[in-house]
């Protein structure tokens, strides 16, 4: 099939190994930041390209990539120093000669990663048209809705990439949702895992939720306290400090790795019921969670709770 054949759903912004799909799974899912189960429409990369165009420029240090007017779920990639080249760290849909040049004069891609499937986008053409992998947590293959030899599932809770870039599984949102560790920067490319907030000393995360352009929100759903643990668990084992998040300036530029637990206790305890969660932590910050009380043996009255 010709790339131009290719559907490309609209709303989400995602590319199907088909012309005419019935409609778009990532859409109908609850967790879909747009109106769910309301595709605009279909159109394809190439048409895409008539009115719209991507931008580079510099975010928290690395050369972000995005799609002006907006489209989609309005992420922006990330190009990653990797080797003597680059890898691209999520995906925009838009991809056509002047992008493809610009990569090229900044060193060129070796290799695609992408942090969970609202950002698969048209991954397969990126990766065809530079002959590079792409890879994504086995655990998220379902939602790869046009499948290609260059996309590598990989399994367990790590995958080293080179001495610099490693992917850690970190579940969440999704049950492969993966985040960048870049040693060489101190820091973590985390997709949308965690979400930054007006108050840069906190961040949030979140099973689905998502602001409608104009006003209103789509879904506004919490992480449960498992899955908020096994993100925890899984930033405490890495060394950090910037943290680079989905949107343009979305990023922690200082202290993130501190911020990000601190944040995952306080969810966790807002989710036990724990009314403790509601104020500012106390000197030295909250007692670690193996010593808190569960919600049945909370010291807390209901009286408390408002």
């Amino acid at each position: 099939m010709a790339t131009e054949s290719y559907a490309v759903c609209d709303n989400c912004g995602t590319q199907f190994g088909e012309a005419s799909p019935v409609d778009c799974p990532i859409c109908w899912d609850v967790r879909n930041q747009m109106r769910r189960g309301q595709p605009r429409g279909w159109t394809t990369v190439e048409q895409l390209g008539a009115d719209h165009r991507n931008v580079f420029r510099d975010d928290a240090g690395f050369t972000g990539i995005g799609t002006e007017p907006a489209f989609g779920l309005e992420q922006r990639a990330v190009l990653v120093p990797f080797g003597e080249s680059n890898l691209l760290w999520d995906c925009v849909t838009l991809i056509d000669d002047e992008t493809v040049a610009e990569i090229e004069r900044r060193g060129g891609l070796s290799a695609i990663a992408i942090s969970h499937p609202h950002y698969y986008a048209s991954m397969v053409q990126w990766a065809e048209r530079f002959d590079v992998p792409v890879y994504l947590h086995e655990d998220d293959r379902a939602w790869a809705m046009r499948d290609d030899s260059r996309i590598v599932f990989w399994s367990g809770e790590t995958l080293s990439l080179s001495d610099d870039l490693t992917l850690v599984r970190v579940g969440g949102q999704f049950a492969g949702s993966q985040i960048l560790h870049v040693a060489s920067r101190d820091a973590v490319l985390v997709g949308d895992s965690v979400l930054t907030t007006l108050d840069p000393d906190w961040v949030g995360f979140s099973y689905a939720s998502g602001e409608i352009p104009g006003g209103g929100w789509t879904q506004l759903l919490p992480l449960d306290e498992v899955a908020t643990k096994q993100l925890h668990d899984a930033f405490a084992a890495l060394d950090f400090d910037l943290v680079v998040g989905s949107w343009w300036e979305h990023n922690l530029p200082t202290n993130g790795k501190d911020i990000i637990l601190r944040s995952a206790v306080r969810s966790i305890l807002a989710v036990r019921g724990d009314v403790s969660a509601r104020t500012m932590p106390p000197v030295g910050g909250y007692a670690p969670l193996e010593e808190r009380p569960t919600l049945e043996t909370s010291p807390f009255r209901e009286a408390e709770r408002v």
